[in-house]
């Protein structure tokens, strides 16, 4: 009987392997992938709406702006921009056809194939065999924290980046155009994760050009930009950092979703992970593993997520760009999954991966209902007010790490009155803007936020205007507010369905 050949074995085998532009993925059976897509969608069509926090305020503003352009209200005006808006314009386009509910399925079921196939072909190419074992882990990233943020811009251009750096890594000149098409379309999304992704691919041009000796000075060179980039934006720039970026560095904080019961499954994660690194130094050797690319991309990012800003306040906006580490860490996260399929598959991580999807998605389901059903209550509430009136809901839910209560009466109010605390539009950041002071929606920023907290003093000029609240029995009762009062706050804990102490 054959022995079982022994690490040394196995590391000098891995050795001959073909690396890097070499390793050809041969995919498989078009229907696999046919039926995969119908799992992965599964979470966009099981509850009545998606909860994913910023959906409903881009929906409630793609209403906005065909009342706009068809010239029905003013003071809020519909401006041309080059990036942050391909989400937005393409549920435009969908509203028009479908109307809101279909818009919003369609949108995000297709922003999501595109995160879900582009992370799953990245991640295949950088590790050389099809990413069907890392499927479960890539299904919870891609319904993690950013997307239920509904940082559906930012999410769709992270994407279509992990479709060009898949492209990129066999650099010959059709796919290195085709990748370079592919990140144009993707800074029409939103353009951090194409800088991101332009910054690995020329790290990667470099890497493969000097001998592999060379490339920690390489990737000293890498950390030492990163330095001086947070020096230079500290001084040049409104910016904000905190020692808990350091959480976000490896991505496994996008499964913590909501409460403190997805905080547990980090640990379990980071432990399937530890355990095809273990692997993976077994089979290549320390060596080996230091040197390669996809490690140093690793460190790169987890670096640049502790090291640079999490905020930063751009020039020409009237709100920062926030978050930044937060939803990094999804890029992160992929590439973690990357640098580690490239270990030999075994069995105890692949079903414990797939144990922990399967909690993670249980937990996704019951959590959904509960907020859905808090939608339905918030939306009788709104149903009962006069058309047109403006409405405020400082309904807060500390419980949640994503926010899904803050814009839950923007998509209440969807064709029956105005969302007055509606954020974007006095952002500078979107298309749909506020011209000056109107009717429709606060103006300043500073004053959106005080309303969705409850800070906000009333002025005679924004009457009527209607307060949502939750009574102690869990109903949503809306008031109205008078002047020289400040509009109050709710503090509910949706899936406890009480109130937050």
């Amino acid at each position: 009987m054959n022995a079982r050949p022994g690490p040394a074995a196995d590391r000098a085998k891995a050795r001959m392997a073909p690396a890097g532009p070499q390793n050809v993925v041969t995919p498989r059976h078009p229907m696999l992938y046919v039926l995969a897509s119908g799992a992965l969608l599964a979470p966009c069509y099981w509850q009545p709406r998606i909860q994913a926090g910023d959906l409903a305020s881009h929906i409630y503003n793609t209403w906005l702006a065909a009342l706009i352009e068809n010239g029905r209200i003013g003071g809020v005006t519909v401006v041309p921009q080059t990036t942050n808006v391909l989400f937005d314009l393409a549920l435009s386009a969908l509203f028009r056809w479908f109307g809101p509910d279909w818009a919003q399925r369609l949108a995000v079921s297709a922003v999501m194939l595109v995160f879900a196939w582009g992370a799953f072909a990245f991640v295949s190419a950088v590790s050389g065999r099809e990413a069907w074992r890392w499927l479960p882990c890539l299904a919870m990233l891609a319904y993690g924290w950013v997307y239920h943020m509904g940082f559906f811009n930012f999410y769709l251009a992270l994407g279509l980046s992990f479709w060009g750096l898949a492209l990129a890594w066999q650099p010959r000149p059709p796919r290195l155009a085709a990748a370079a098409i592919v990140f144009a379309v993707a800074y029409t999304a939103h353009a951090l994760p194409v800088a991101w992704g332009l910054a690995l691919a020329a790290y990667l041009w470099i890497a493969r050009r000097i001998p592999e000796h060379g490339r920690a000075w390489l990737l000293t060179g890498g950390l030492a930009i990163l330095a001086a980039a947070r020096f230079v934006i500290d001084r040049t720039l409104d910016s904000r950092w905190a020692v808990t970026q350091l959480s976000s560095a490896l991505g496994a904080d996008q499964i913590w979703v909501f409460d403190g019961k997805y905080f547990f499954l980090m640990p379990v994660l980071l432990l399937v992970w530890g355990l095809c690194l273990v692997e993976l130094l077994r089979v290549r050797g320390g060596r080996a593993v230091a040197a390669s690319i996809p490690m140093h991309w690793c460190v790169l990012s987890a670096a640049g997520i502790f090291i640079l800003p999490s905020g930063v306040l751009v020039p020409g906006f009237r709100h920062g760009l926030v978050y930044i580490a937060e939803r990094m860490s999804l890029a992160a996260a992929v590439l973690v999954c990357a640098w580690l399929a490239a270990a030999p598959p075994r069995r105890v991580p692949q079903f414990a991966l797939g144990g922990l999807a399967l909690v993670f998605f249980v937990l996704l389901f019951r959590d959904e209902r509960a907020m859905n059903r808090f939608e339905q209550r918030l939306d009788r509430a709104v149903a009962q007010l006069p058309a047109g009136t403006r409405v405020v809901s400082p309904i807060v839910d500390r419980e949640l790490r994503a926010d899904e209560l803050t814009h839950m009466v923007d998509r209440a109010c969807l064709g029956h009155c105005y969302s007055y605390a509606n954020y974007e539009p006095s952002t500078a950041q979107f298309r749909v803007r506020a011209a000056a002071p109107n009717p429709y929606v606060i103006s300043e920023y500073g004053d959106s936020w005080d309303l969705q907290n409850g800070s906000y003093t009333v002025h005679e000029r924004d009457l009527p205007l209607f307060a949502l609240g939750v009574s102690e029995a869990g109903e949503v009762t809306a008031r109205g507010l008078p002047a020289g009062v400040a509009s109050g706050t709710t503090f509910w804990s949706v899936l406890r369905n009480r109130p937050y102490r």
